[in-house]
């Protein structure tokens, strides 16, 4: 079982032994199915239709599976690593985390937000599967003002006590998941996607390496709110169009249902 640690706490050999597998495994091309499942299940979501990843209850245990699957396939070229979270509320622009040996910087304004260093740049890199016509990596940050969350916008958002409410959708007020993905309240999740910009504001987010050690830190939030109200919280139940039900199957594995990732603590803990 491995630990999801916060990136700041990452060894020079574990950050290294990170990218060595995430390089590993784009070259393989399984890195590009990841990208490929992100794509279609964003684009085949709707508040007004059906809805699994996104604008809906299942947008946590979705991801959770998600993320799951794709430390696996991480581990399965170095079995020592595990995905670390980003804790956007202490770790900004200037963070280590875009140091060139790790997530790799900024991108260039003069060459519409392309990164051009670090282990994510140039030909290593390159974007087959994408939602946008760049090729390549691209990050813009805080552009148009965006900010990161803060603290006291996460305890705001960690104090709503009920996992989700009619309509289950993008609207739904007075809802954790809501608040958690960004739609509603302070608005968490969505930020940061905004706030990078460029790759990852997009469906082919998942282009970008930081939205993996992202959607790590929205899992981490989801398990420190089940902590506080119980792991057995998810709504619906039974019986909700469009949504998937706590014993629903998710696609495409068809075989998950949100209760089966409720708890995670067989697969991993976070430091």
């Amino acid at each position: 079982m491995g630990v999801r640690k916060n990136q700041q706490n990452l060894t020079a050999t574990e950050k290294t032994n990170l990218v060595n597998a995430l390089l590993a495994i784009k070259q393989s091309g399984v890195y590009d199915t990841f990208v490929r499942q992100h794509i279609e299940r964003l684009n085949g979501d709707s508040d007004n239709g059906t809805r699994i990843g996104h604008r809906s209850p299942s947008f946590l245990p979705w991801h959770r599976k998600f993320l799951l699957d794709f430390e696996r396939a991480l581990q399965a070229v170095d079995p020592t690593v595990s995905l670390p979270y980003w804790d956007w509320t202490t770790a900004g622009a200037g963070s280590s985390l875009w140091a060139t040996d790790f997530m790799g910087p900024n991108g260039s304004p003069s060459q519409n937000g392309r990164v051009t260093s670090g282990p994510f740049a140039g030909s290593s890199w390159p974007l087959s599967v994408r939602s946008d016509s760049a090729g390549f990596l691209r990050r813009s940050f805080g552009s148009g003002g965006v900010s990161l969350p803060t603290a006291r916008d996460v305890q705001t958002v960690l104090d709503i006590r009920t996992y989700d409410t009619a309509p289950w959708n993008s609207t739904s007020a007075g809802s954790f998941r809501n608040g958690l993905e960004g739609f509603r309240g302070p608005n968490l999740h969505n930020r940061i996607h905004v706030w990078v910009n460029g790759t990852m504001a997009g469906a082919g987010s998942p282009n970008d390496p930081v939205f993996w050690l992202h959607h790590c830190h929205v899992d981490k939030l989801w398990s420190d709110w089940q902590i506080r109200n119980g792991r057995n919280t998810y709504i619906p139940v039974a019986g909700t169009a469009n949504v998937v039900d706590i014993d629903e199957v998710m696609q495409p594995w068809g075989d998950v249902t949100p209760r089966d990732m409720l708890d995670h603590s067989s697969h991993y803990t976070y430091e």
